[in-house]
This record gives structure tokens, C-alpha cells and sequence, in this order.
């Protein structure tokens, strides 16, 4: 190996160091982010002695959101299903809040918007999880499904 592949090989593996610092730092700082704001939307919750929908929904978005760092962490892959899932139980959320603001067309426009694009993410997450099946899953490195299995 001569001098200057060594020396690039040094900041290569330098450089690899300072990217997964700054991944695992990211992370902590995401994940202390969604605790942080949980147990302050948790503590709310206990002031006013009770917990309505919206509220619960707002929970499940924290607690999706710590899993999908969790994931992350474990595995540096982030599947589109979770983000998916996020975004169906944020429309959901404000689906429940809106409907109660029905009074015009425009309100109205607005919540059938709403759950057409929660019907079209349904989809989108059913295609995503059939074509894992029946095709394997890229970051798994498989092709088939019969790879997948063995």
C-alpha cells in the first residue's frame, strides 16, 4: 500500500467515524425531542384530568414517531409504512378535531380531502406491504420471495 492510499484510507475511515457520531447524535437529539414533547403533551393531558380523542391521537403519533427512531437505530433503514402510518394518524387526528367545525362548504371540501387522502395512503401502505411479500424487500438484499423465506 503506498503513502497516499494510506493516507486516504485514513480519512476515509475518519471521515466514516464523523458521519456515524453525527448519525447517533441526531438520533438521541430526535429521539430526547419526541420524549421531551410526549411527557409535556402527557402532563397536559393530567391537568385537565381527562384525555379526549385528539389528545389519545396525538399520543400515538409521539409514540410512532419513537419507533420509527428506534428502527432507525437499530437497523439505519427508515420504512416508508411508518411514515405512512404517521401521516394517516395525523389526518385521522384532524379529521376528529375539523369535524366538528362543519358549517360551510369549504369545511366540508376539507374533511372529504381528508379522508380521500387517508383512503389513498391505506392503499399505499397495503401495496407496499403486498409487493414486500410477494417480491421481497430491497434493503433485505432480496429479489424473490423465495430468498426472503430461506
Amino acid at each position: 500500500m503506498t503513502p497516499l492510499e494510506r493516507q486516504r484510507d485514513r480519512i476515509q475511515k475518519t471521515g466514516n467515524v464523523l458521519v456515524d457520531l453525527f448519525h447517533y447524535l441526531a438520533l438521541f437529539i430526535i429521539g430526547a425531542t419526541i420524549v421531551w414533547s410526549a411527557v409535556g403533551e402527557y402532563l397536559k393531558i393530567m391537568q385537565e384530568g381527562h384525555a379526549a380523542l385528539k389528545d389519545i391521537l396525538l399520543l400515538f403519533i409521539y409514540l410512532e414517531l419513537g419507533a420509527m427512531v428506534g428502527i432507525y437505530f437499530k437497523t439505519h433503514r427508515l420504512p416508508v409504512q411508518f411514515l405512512i402510518y404517521i401521516a394517516i394518524t395525523a389526518l385521522s387526528r384532524h379529521l376528529v378535531i375539523d369535524v366538528q367545525k362543519v358549517s360551510d362548504n369549504f369545511h366540508l371540501y376539507l374533511l372529504l380531502s381528508i379522508t380521500v387522502a387517508i383512503v389513498l395512503l391505506s392503499l399505499a401502505a397495503m401495496v407496499l406491504s403486498y409487493s414486500g411479500k410477494r417480491f421481497g424487500n430491497p434493503e433485505d438484499g432480496c429479489t424473490s420471495p423465495r430468498e426472503a423465506q430461506e
